[in-house]
């Protein structure tokens, strides 16, 4: 999968190659689909939710640009597989997922697999996580039509926020960097995700 999916497409950074060398992706999908889990493509974990492909995890995770000393927010959990990438690149990771049953198979997993610096949430992700912000890097992996407000403040200075944002069939993926009150966005790139669901506030 690094050799042949990630290395050609673009995939550089050397601790995000390990990281996707590390995790084993077949934990994180359901049995009779193991396997195709290390194919580049998404998969069908639940209720109109899929675990994402290899190669856009991977692309999330090298443009947040995360460091060892990281705290990242995850907007999303799903099968809990990019919060386990992360887990090796930042100190500390949080993730929310909104549909309950994803939630407990994610913690569940989490916590038989050893990532005990990853902590689950169940509740609106659009709102973000206020009582543990700041945050170094939030990476949303679901499409929202428009960026929360709640991303934007609960990032710290410096931090860079990584949301595909857009109708489902003309997400564009951007990285949001906070100098301070002002915020640098960048475009990445075409992509298509899950729409993001909840209360949303407009940043």
């Amino acid at each position: 999968m690094v050799v042949e999916q990630l290395e050609p497409r673009g995939i550089v950074d050397p601790r995000v190659l390990e990281a996707m060398e590390w995790v084993p992706r077949h934990e994180f999908v359901p049995p009779e689909l193991a396997g195709l889990a290390y194919e580049d493509r998404a998969l069908a974990i639940g209720p109109e939710q899929t675990i994402s492909q290899p190669y856009t995890v991977a692309f999330m995770c090298q443009e947040a640009r995360l460091a060892a000393g990281d705290k990242a927010l995850e907007i999303g959990t799903g099968s809990g597989y990019g919060a386990a990438v992360l887990a090796l690149l930042a100190r500390e990771v949080h993730t929310i997922e909104r549909v309950e049953s994803l939630y407990r198979e994610a913690r569940d997993r989490m916590r038989r697999l050893g990532y005990r610096n990853v902590h689950c949430y169940l509740d609106d992700g659009t709102a973000g996580l206020a009582r543990e912000a700041p945050f170094d890097a939030i990476i949303c992996t679901a499409g929202a039509e428009q960026m929360p407000r709640a991303y934007f403040e609960q990032l710290a200075v410096g931090g860079r926020l990584i949301i595909p944002v857009g109708p489902p069939s003309q997400q564009q993926m951007y990285r949001v960097t906070r100098q301070g009150e002002h915020f640098e966005r960048e475009s990445l790139g075409s992509f298509g995700f899950v729409p993001l669901l909840g209360n949303i506030e407009r940043g």
